[in-house]
Order: structure tokens, then C-alpha cells, then sequence
């Protein structure tokens, strides 16, 4: 992955070539925005299987969770440290999904659908290839990457082969995130719900018979979750080609001219590089956050894996009210409609703060009984619920943070909250996390750091949608 510097000169480089853009094909839809007094039920009719298809992986990954919390506090830990590596190495993928979503949401708004299928088939190339680059090194290198938390023994042992099967499904990861990407910005939000609830119930069944070694097959454990996982994603990868094959969807797959177009890679990428590189030096912040959480120890480890878990719930209206706030804004500066846009954005996020308010509440009041359900180690279930309190309460703030930028993404304003997101993680999470483990805080204080973070993140954002600078963006 470049600097920021790296991608800057991409961009510049990318600049002095001429556009290779999709010629406008004879195959126009008419898109009619909603009006804008009924806006929020348009944002509600997009966000809720959004909200689903989210809830449907979280009980996923809860319903994991519990499976592997039966083997241990040094399981718990494994799968969550592999599955933090899985995030920051996931970025360059991310670039991909962004730019997709903000040009198909583009060639909607303006009734182009035959432009839009041609970045949903570029999209799918350069996230297969580009997942298949980054799986690689880390299927190679899995066991110093463990090390980066500063564990070892069997936990380490444990998080390297984890790490090296699932990423042997990055390739059909890139399919299914490229194919989800395009049809939410076209505003079909209901076909990645059936497509994920299907692999989920599969990816559940599955760790069940390979960890417990049901049905005839042998215990695995960890490895069996790997497995499960690797299996579910495969076959969500196939299920999403096959559907977008078919005649009469939103968008469909077309499979002639199977090649790389380098022009409108090049688009895809612009907007979306900003959105990958947040997202790794997030992900890497994150590696070091959770390597001075480790420092206290493995039960300290545990604790913050089931803690993002469990409150991975209340998260859920952030990610459909942000997926709604792209696509709507999208569309509406798609159909030269700036107003709309802006309206679309602002209720978005009013509707995210009360939903995601709620569900905080929720959990805030039932925290020890739920951190119960996962493990039985009293010491763990002390140090999850004090860090599901601080989650809580930090609600409202990732709602604003969340749905913002989705609305900015959307527009193709990738950039500023790559600055915004930095500012509130470095400048304010991390650096509060390294003053206090140097003076040797308690990891309940590392848990409220967080609250500092989204302060920022939240304002910044909320600053730069409210400038509307985004409406003269071009993508």
C-alpha cells in the first residue's frame, strides 16, 4: 500500500492520462428521485436490509464467538487478534468497493445503467486480482504478523493458521464485496440481504460440526472455525456471480470483454484510494491499540474481542444509515439534484443517532448478563462489561461519524474523512491509550479513550458535510 504521499503522486500521475470512461450505452433506465418531503421513508426502505444483512453476520459472529469461547480465553483471543490482521490487510479491497459504489450510484442518479454494469464488472476484476496480491504475503508472513501483538505460545500458534485459511478465500471475498458495493449504489439493498443470510446460516452450521467435530468429522477447534469460514465465503462469492448472471436484476454481470479497463480501474481506484488508506492505517492504529491491551494480558484480550461482538450489534443502523446516505447522495447528484442529496445525508444520520442510541441503552443495562453468555471466567466478564459501557455510551458519536461519511463517500469526498478519521484515532485514541499504559492506567481507562476519538471524528465530518463542497466533486 503507498503513503499518503504515494497516493497523492498515483493521483496526479492518473490526472495526465485521458479518461477512459464507458460509453454511454443504448440501455437507459428512468430514475425518478423521491420527493423530498418523503425522504425519510426512502432512507428507511434502503438502510433496513442493510440493518439485516449486518445483524445477520453479527449473529454469525456471535454465534461463532460463543462456539470458540467453549474452547478457552486463548481462543477467543487467537480468532480476534487474526481477525483484526483480516481487517487492515482488507483495505486495499475497500478502495475498490468505495469507488464502486460512488460511480454506479453516479450512473443511476443519471439513468445510465449500462455505464453502471461496466464498473460493477471492472469493480469484480480489480477486487479479485487485488485481494489475490494482498493474500499472499499474509498467508506467507501470518506468524510475525501475530507477533505484532506481542503474544506467543499457543495463542499465536493458534491466530497464524487461522489467519492462513481464511485468507485463502480472498479472492471470492473481492466478488462478494464488489457485487454487495454495486448493488447497494444502485439501490438494491435486498440482494445482498438473501445472498448473506444464506452464507451465514451456512458459515453457522458449519462451525458447529468442524469446531465441535460433528456429523462424523473430526474436532478442529480454531482450525475448524477457519475452515467454516474459508467454505462460507466461497460459496457467497459463487452465490452473488450467479445471481448478477441473471436477466431482469438491478444490474447484471456481462461477461464479454472479461478484461481489465486500466481507464475506468483508474476512476474506481481515484475514488476510493482514500477510503483504503484510511482504512489500513486505522487497522494498523488498531494493531497497536490492542498491543498495549495485550501487555495486561490474555484475558484482557478476550475481554475487548467479545466486547466488539457483542456491541457489533448496536453498530448495525450506523452501517445501514450510512450505506442509504451513499446511495441517495449518489443518485441525487447523479440527477443534478444537490438538494436532495443534502437532505438525504442529514436525515440519514438523525435516524442513525436514535436507532444506534437506543440499541446502546440496551446494552448498557444488560451488559453483564450478555458478556455472560460467551464465557464463564468471572475476570474476563468484568473487564467485557466495563468496556461494553464505554462502547455505549460512544454510540450517538459513531452514528454521526459513520452515516457522514457515508454521505461523503458517496458524493466521491473520500478524502476528508481519511483526515478526519486520523485526527480522531492518532491524535486522540492512540496517543490517550500510550499516556496511560505509560503510567500504568487500567485498561478500563484504555476503554473510554475511545469516547475522545468519535468526538472528533463526528465534528470534523459533521463540519465538511455542512461546507457542501462535496456537490462540486466530480467522480
Amino acid at each position: 500500500m503507498t503513503s499518503r504521499a504515494g497516493t497523492g503522486e498515483l493521483l496526479k500521475v492518473m490526472s495526465e492520462f485521458p479518461e477512459v470512461v464507458p460509453e454511454i450505452g443504448e440501455q437507459r433506465i428512468a430514475v425518478t428521485l423521491p420527493p423530498i418531503g418523503r425522504i425519510r421513508a426512502e432512507v428507511w426502505a434502503l438502510a433496513w436490509p442493510v440493518i439485516l444483512s449486518f445483524g445477520l453476520d453479527s449473529i454469525l459472529g456471535l454465534a461463532s464467538m460463543l462456539m470458540v469461547g467453549r474452547l478457552g480465553a486463548e481462543a477467543v483471543g487467537a480468532v480476534g487478534l487474526a481477525t483484526q490482521i483480516l481487517g487492515a490487510v482488507r483495505a486495499g479491497i475497500a478502495a475498490v468497493g468505495t469507488g464502486t459504489v460512488a460511480l454506479v450510484a453516479r450512473y443511476i442518479g443519471a439513468g445510465d445503467r449500462n455505464s453502471a454494469e461496466e464498473v460493477l464488472k471492472q469493480s469484480v476484476i480489480f477486487g479479485v486480482i487485488v485481494s489475490t496480491v494482498i493474500a499472499i504475503p499474509v498467508i506467507v508472513f501470518a506468524r510475525p504478523l501475530m507477533s505484532l501483538f506481542q503474544v506467543q505460545g499457543q495463542m499465536a500458534d493458534m491466530g497464524a493458521r487461522y489467519l492462513q485459511v481464511v485468507m485463502l478465500s480472498e479472492p471470492f471475498q473481492g466478488i462478494f464485496l464488489m457485487c454487495a458495493s454495486a448493488l447497494r449504489g444502485a439501490g438494491d439493498t435486498r440482494t445482498p440481504l438473501w445472498i448473506g443470510g444464506i452464507i451465514d446460516v451456512v458459515a453457522i452450521f458449519f462451525n458447529y460440526v468442524l469446531i465441535f467435530g460433528k456429523l462424523g468429522f473430526p474436532a478442529l477447534g480454531v482450525d475448524g472455525s477457519a475452515v467454516a469460514t474459508l467454505l462460507a465465503i466461497a460459496i457467497g462469492g459463487l452465490l452473488f456471480f450467479w445471481a448478477l448472471s441473471i436477466d431482469g436484476m438491478v444490474l447484471n454481470f456481462r461477461w464479454h470483454r472479461l478484461w481489465p479497463d486500466l481507464g475506468l480501474g483508474r476512476r474506481i481506484l481515484s475514488v476510493g484510494n482514500p477510503a483504503a488508506l484510511e482504512q489500513l492505517i486505522i487497522q494498523f492504529g488498531f494493531v497497536a491499540y490492542v498491543a498495549f491491551v495485550a501487555r495486561y494480558g490474555p484475558k484482557e484480550v478476550a475481554a475487548y474481542f467479545i466486547g466488539v461482538r457483542i456491541l457489533a450489534l448496536s453498530f448495525l443502523p450506523g452501517f445501514g444509515f450510512s450505506a442509504a446516505s451513499a446511495t441517495l447522495v449518489g443518485q441525487g447528484l447523479g440527477a443534478n439534484d444537490p438538494a436532495f442529496a443534502r437532505k438525504a445525508g442529514w436525515e440519514s444520520t438523525r435516524m442513525a443517532v436514535v436507532m444506534m442510541t437506543a440499541l446502546g441503552l440496551v446494552f448498557l443495562l444488560f451488559a453483564r448478563q450478555i458478556a455472560a453468555l460467551f464465557i464463564s471466567d468471572k475476570e474476563v466478564i468484568e473487564y467485557t462489561v466495563q468496556f461494553m459501557y464505554a462502547l455505549a455510551a460512544a454510540q450517538p458519536l459513531m452514528a454521526i461519524d459513520w452515516t457522514i461519511t457515508g454521505a461523503l463517500r458517496g458524493a466521491g469526498d473520500s478524502r476528508y474523512p481519511l483526515w478526519g478519521s486520523l485526527a480522531g484515532f492518532y491524535g486522540m485514541r492512540l496517543l490517550v491509550t500510550i499516556l496511560i499504559s505509560y503510567y500504568g492506567g487500567s485498561t478500563v481507562w484504555i476503554w473510554w479513550s475511545l469516547i475522545a476519538d468519535y468526538v472528533v471524528r463526528s465534528a470534523l465530518k459533521s463540519w465538511r458535510f455542512s461546507t457542501r463542497h462535496w456537490e462540486t466533486i466530480e467522480v
